[in-house]
């Protein structure tokens, strides 16, 4: 029969690699492209300025994309609940198809959709291919239960086998026959929000250097694979946090919202290492896609994951609440340069890299303040454009020394982490200009340099520029011994994973180890 069909694009902002689109097209005859605004993932808590601007331009180049099939994007605003009824009902829908989320809040909407849907007489179909494989499966080959250390991951997905291949975008081919119903009121009723209908004032925008859209991911993408070389020595920790132009892909967020699929990624990043020498998983580009899957997994396997309460893998920790260590943090005002840069970054662009979030996590948690995983974790799924539930989740309780990582006795230091790649302070120097005119020797401790190379560099430590919030030497000592309290009430099998020859306990590997443990 031929079936009318919503397509639901959730995170899969994309035609290539969208097998629930190809699945929308086979025996159809209208569909219907839909985008659903809903206000509980969409708001401005949840939802900081510059990831609007991303979602919204990975909207248009959707839309874009799909006028070239003949077809259009329908924007919904409203609960999914609420509003798929209405449109089954009003466009005579048969059949709806979305990609798979493993979100807990995607899996309680899709069960409501799902029932609602076959109320209507509405066949749902659904595909994996956010990620590189079906998340249950994994834990399935794992005896029911996530794996909780990286090496583990990679023994079950070798079982496996290599990810699916990805499918090819939909061409004007397959849209033969198949048409899209709008009207000249298309743009009033579903076109895409701009940033001041949603209330964004847009003047203190800064430039946008990652547009967000599938054009823009497999233009960035194609770019990369042709630094074949770059690409095959490519070793995660020997980039730098404070580079003045990224030293990673920053393909990340294109991932996260699905303008590039993470399968497309990894066959693209297989044909560039093929008869190549090359770097491996947990450091090589590949290692960095199966980072994405273990967090995943984890989220999947493992109850409450964005809570400490209640979570069965994370240290109970007694956090303080200091909602003024809070606001400094998070506003870029803690008085150490390399911490406040970081954040300012992180506010105006979006993103920063992977060194540079360890350094400003361990500071707000286990090094120096002492506060939650979890308010960290609620400011960078604001501010970060990949800031993805999974991955956040689990890199915070990582960082903090609370689930998969245990030496909690390693602390980055606030001043020398960043002088290591960055002894001039250039990075500071370009993210916090009010101490620009400093010297070298003091630009990452502007508050040991006399009153007078102060008054030459314009900026007086107290008055243009905040005191350190905490004397870093004597808090982490503190904290370490707090973090010794903590780890001492723990059950011991936290830490632990039983290996597989002797069946005995073994301490799991650190990331640390691991990347000691160069090939």
């Amino acid at each position: 029969m031929a079936h009318t069909c919503i397509h639901w694009f959730r995170k899969g902002l994309r035609l290539h690699d969208n097998p629930a689109l190809v699945a929308a097209l086979r025996e159809c005859k209208e569909l219907y492209p839909v985008f659903v605004l809903d206000p509980y993932s969409y708001n401005s808590t949840h939802v900081g300025i510059n990831r609007w601007r991303f979602l919204i331009g990975a909207l248009k180049d959707l839309d874009c994309s799909l006028r070239k099939l003949n077809s259009r994007l329908f924007v919904v605003r409203g609960k999914p609940e609420e509003v798929f009824p209405k449109l089954f009902n009003k466009w005579n829908v048969t059949k709806l198809t979305y990609e798979y989320d493993t979100e807990p809040y995607s899996l309680s909407t899709d069960k409501k959709v799902t029932t609602l849907a076959k109320e209507h007489g509405v066949e749902v179909i659904y595909k994996i291919s956010h990620t590189l494989y079906n998340i249950d499966r994994i834990i399935e080959e794992n005896n029911g239960k996530a794996p909780l250390t990286y090496n583990r991951l990679q023994s079950v997905v070798k079982t496996l086998g290599p990810p699916k291949r990805p499918v090819p975008a939909p061409t004007i081919d397959d849209m033969k026959g198949v048409k899209t119903p709008y009207t000249d009121k298309h743009e009033k009723k579903y076109g895409i929000p701009t940033l001041e209908e949603l209330g964004y004032d847009t003047a203190s925008l800064s430039e946008e250097k990652f547009p967000g859209g599938e054009q823009e991911a497999l233009k960035r993408l194609d770019e990369h694979m042709k630094r074949t070389g770059w690409i095959c020595s490519f070793e995660k920790p020997q980039t730098s946090p404070n580079s003045l132009s990224p030293s990673t892909t920053v393909l990340s967020p294109y991932v996260t919202f699905g303008c590039l699929s993470a399968r497309t990624f990894w066959w693209r990043l297989t044909d560039v290492y093929q008869g190549k020498k090359h770097s491996d998983p947990p450091v090589s580009l590949h290692g960095q896609l199966l980072w994405r899957e273990f967090f995943y997994t984890a989220s999947v396997g493992i109850p409450n994951f964005n809570k400490m309460v209640g979570n069965p893998v994370c240290t109970q920790i007694d956090w303080d609440t200091n909602t003024e260590y809070l606001a400094a943090w998070r506003e870029a005002r803690t008085g150490f340069p390399f911490i406040d840069a970081i954040m300012t970054q992180l506010r105006q662009e979006g993103w920063i890299h992977h060194l540079a979030r360890h350094a400003v996590a361990c500071f707000l948690t286990r090094g120096d303040l002492w506060i939650s995983w979890e308010e960290g974790q609620k400011v960078f799924e604001e501010l970060l454009l990949d800031g993805d539930w999974a991955l956040n989740a689990g890199n915070w309780q990582w960082l903090s020394a609370s689930a998969f990582f245990h030496q909690y006795f390693r602390v980055y230091s606030p001043i020398a982490f960043g002088k290591k790649t960055d002894k001039n302070g250039d990075y500071i120097k370009k993210y916090l200009p009010l101490l620009k005119k400093f010297p070298a020797q003091y630009i990452y401790e502007p508050w040991k340099a006399p009153r007078s190379v102060q008054q030459a560099a314009g900026c007086i430590v107290g008055k243009d520029y905040p005191h350190p919030v905490v004397e870093h030497e004597v808090i982490s000592k503190k904290n370490i011994q707090r973090m010794k309290i903590a780890y001492a009430k723990r059950s011991p099998d936290l830490t632990e994973s039983p290996s597989k020859k002797t069946g005995k306990k073994r301490k799991a590997p650190s990331v640390v180890d691991m990347l000691k443990k160069k090939k």
